[in-house]
């Protein structure tokens, strides 16, 4: 029998639009330093992109027999614009992690891993064009691929990388009483949530649960002061700190269907119920502020 109670809230999630990659090198050191590169600095929440590593792949499971990892990359579909300038800024924000973080690493390459796409994007203008005109297209593994020539030679980039419809901020949270409770509840949270196929861990273990509601507009969502466990006495009544927790950690997820995010939900909270010193299980919802998804937590559990 579980410790841990279940509170009967939600998890409030939303609609974004994602593409899906598989990202190659020569050597792992490379290889897991342009994954970890290209999806650290989670900024949906800011006008940005995410990402996360979804899977390491063997040299068997990529297309150029190298090996690999299947990154997501993420970006808001924003209500008040059309469709088409969201993807429009979410290719531009792509783009940069490209560039930035995958482009400058020697010999790394880029496929689709997109096998039924809402669309494609072209990736000639945002990447290719780095070559300055010198760029070319050819095939390579049954693939349409732009070579960008660089000083060490060369990055390679399937020129037409698909997009779709997912849905993002999947979340947890769980609530402690100890330090150590709250890292082993996490790291097995997190190994728990990558078993499921078509989830990402955008921000790891986050210890920053936040709000839409803020003083500073400028800064964006701040901090959920309601669940600070060192306001606790200065709120009184308003806290909502349970008695003898000291530490509450969010996990956070984004999926490729709602199911996914279901399934992760459900395998994540199931992986911490049994950590000596994890009391309570809630989730950050915000009235439908947020998102359109609400993902009941004791549905998951009958």
């Amino acid at each position: 029998m579980s410790k841990a109670q279940i509170e009967d809230t939600y998890a409030e999630a939303f609609s974004g639009i994602y593409c899906r990659v598989i990202v190659t090198a020569d050597d792992e050191p490379t290889l897991r330093k342009a994954a970890e590169d290209s999806t650290a600095t989670p900024s949906v929440v800011i006008g940005r992109t995410e990402g996360g590593v979804e899977k390491y792949l063997t040299p068997s499971e990529t297309p150029d027999k190298r090996m690999g990892a299947i990154l997501q990359f993420w970006g808001e579909i924003n209500p008040k614009k059309t469709f088409e300038e969201s993807l429009k800024k979410f290719e531009t924000e792509l783009s940069y992690r490209i560039r930035q973080d995958i482009l400058v690493k020697p010999f790394t390459a880029i496929f689709d891993a997109m096998p039924r796409a809402e669309g494609k994007l072209d990736m000639m203008e945002s990447v290719g064009h780095c070559g300055d005109g010198f760029e070319w297209t050819e095939k390579r593994y049954g693939r349409e691929v732009i070579v960008v020539p660089l000083m060490v030679p060369d990055f390679v980039i399937e020129r037409y990388l698909g997009f779709g419809r997912g849905v993002m901020g999947g979340n947890f949270w769980i609530m402690c009483t100890t330090k150590q409770s709250l890292k082993e509840a996490g790291a097995k949270a997190i190994k728990a949530i990558h078993k499921v196929y078509g989830i990402v861990n955008t921000f790891d273990i986050c210890s920053a649960g936040s709000k839409p509601e803020t003083h500073f507009p400028k800064i964006g969502p701040t901090t959920n002061h309601l669940y600070c466990p060192s306001l606790k006495s200065r709120l009184g009544k308003e806290s909502k700190v349970p008695e003898g927790v000291g530490y509450i950690a969010e996990v956070i997820f984004d999926g490729i269907s709602l199911d996914a995010v279901k399934e992760a939900t459900k395998t994540g909270i199931k992986a911490v119920l049994e950590v000596d010193g994890v009391v309570r299980v809630s989730a950050g919802n915000y009235g439908g502020k947020l998102g359109e998804y609400k993902i009941k937590l004791k549905e998951l559990f009958p």
